[in-house]
């Protein structure tokens, strides 16, 4: 029993200098230099960018303020720096703690800005200092932002959440694009595509109202604007819708009864499948882009009579007729502003790499010249409980 007892004694007093070793080596290992505590810590949740009328960069900020005695809900900072580095020190002495990049939920950036060649290298500090985040949505305001920032509605949520919210759920309907800045930065310095980004106003309510695309040149300079329709067309072209999306065209002939148009048909893409192949004609130099395009829909909405259930056939072929007329009108309108939204780039050097190397530093041009051909085949798969 002894002998029992002085084992046990042994091995526990092993056991208790081992604690006592790792403990000490605990407390002399480094810890998190630079850990905030939250209530030291201010969190801004939008990060905007705009040029002033005197051509003076102007950073803004909001945050949420977590006091219950506190009618507003917000605090917004607004300062002017020559960067994003050099006002960091300007908000925080706006702010009540230390300013943190790691929570930004939008990026909002104004349309004078956005009208100035290379003003992406603005955001350069985004991606150098790990403490930003580069997961936050990017969108232009139709306006000076100001009007936007401080806009402040008692009967919507804070400004980064409503705006957020509309981009993630708008895109999944094919209604715009969720463009990140981590996004934005492959589309600027990819040459084979060209930036979009979701474009945002305020209605005469002052209400905040998603007008649908804006689209930059390879320079991040703002070139033309798509609204909700023309956004799910290009984002068919892309391949890039994601469940459904939601499309009324104009079928000729049905003539309008009184003040009611009657010659509407609204449906949504079921299956929606987008492939490309580019190849380059007999004349050296110049592309030729095919696109192929299988949709099944379902009808949501027709304004004049027609038997679907037995003439099926002739309402796809004209529904095909009346989208591809608008597919050409926004294939021309790309190739007008000379800018690639679609990506047809990724596909010309992809298929066509030779001929993609000569033309990449102009892509722009060399894609205003092409031949972009849309071959389009719907099928009505659902037409409702209604004949």
């Amino acid at each position: 029993m002894t002998i029992m007892n002085e084992e046990k004694g042994g091995w526990s007093m092993n056991k208790l200098l081992q604690y006592v070793l790792l403990l000490a080596l605990l407390a002399i290992l480094p810890g998190c230099s630079d850990r905030l505590d939250m209530e030291n810590a201010s969190i801004p949740l939008t990060l905007g960018l705009d040029l002033g009328q005197d051509n003076e960069p102007i950073m803004y900020s909001t945050f949420p303020v977590f006091n219950k005695n506190v009618k507003k809900k917000t605090q917004e900072t607004e300062v002017r720096a020559p960067s994003f580095r050099q006002s960091r020190s300007k908000q925080d002495a706006h702010s009540a703690g230390v300013f943190s990049g790691k929570n930004y939920q939008v990026f909002l950036v104004g349309k004078r800005m956005l009208m100035q060649e290379d003003w992406f290298q603005m955001l350069d500090v985004l991606f150098r200092d790990p403490k930003n985040t580069v997961s936050n949505r990017v969108l232009v305001y139709d306006g000076p932002l100001e009007e936007l920032i401080y806009l402040n509605p008692k009967d919507q949520p804070l400004l980064p959440i409503l705006l957020r919210g509309m981009v993630d759920t708008k895109s999944s309907k094919a209604e715009t694009v969720k463009t990140s800045v981590q996004e934005l930065h492959r589309q600027i310095y990819e040459k084979g595509i060209t930036p979009a980004i979701s474009e945002v106003s305020l209605d005469a309510s002052k209400n905040i109202k998603l007008n649908g695309t804006a689209l930059l040149n390879h320079k991040g300079k703002y070139v033309a604007s798509l609204d909700v329709a023309e956004t799910v067309l290009l984002r068919i072209l892309q391949n890039k819708v994601e469940k459904s999306a939601s499309i009324t065209v104009t079928i000729p002939g049905e003539t309008q009864k009184g003040p009611f148009h009657t010659d509407k048909i609204s449906f949504s893409t079921d299956q929606t499948k987008t492939e490309t192949k580019a190849r380059t004609s007999s004349n050296k130099g110049k592309f030729r882009f095919d696109i192929y395009i299988r949709m099944k829909i379902s009808l949501y909405e027709m304004l004049f009579p027609h038997d679907v259930e037995k003439n099926a056939p002739e309402l796809e072929q004209k529904i095909s007729e009346q989208m591809l007329k608008q597919f050409d009108s926004l294939i021309k309108k790309i190739q007008q502003n000379a800018i690639d939204p679609i990506g047809l780039g990724l596909h010309a050097r992809a298929f066509e790499y030779e001929e993609y190397k000569r033309a990449k530093n102009d892509w722009g041009k060399a894609l205003s010249d092409a031949d972009i051909r849309v071959k389009l085949k719907v099928t009505v798969d659902a037409m409702g409980p209604v004949k």
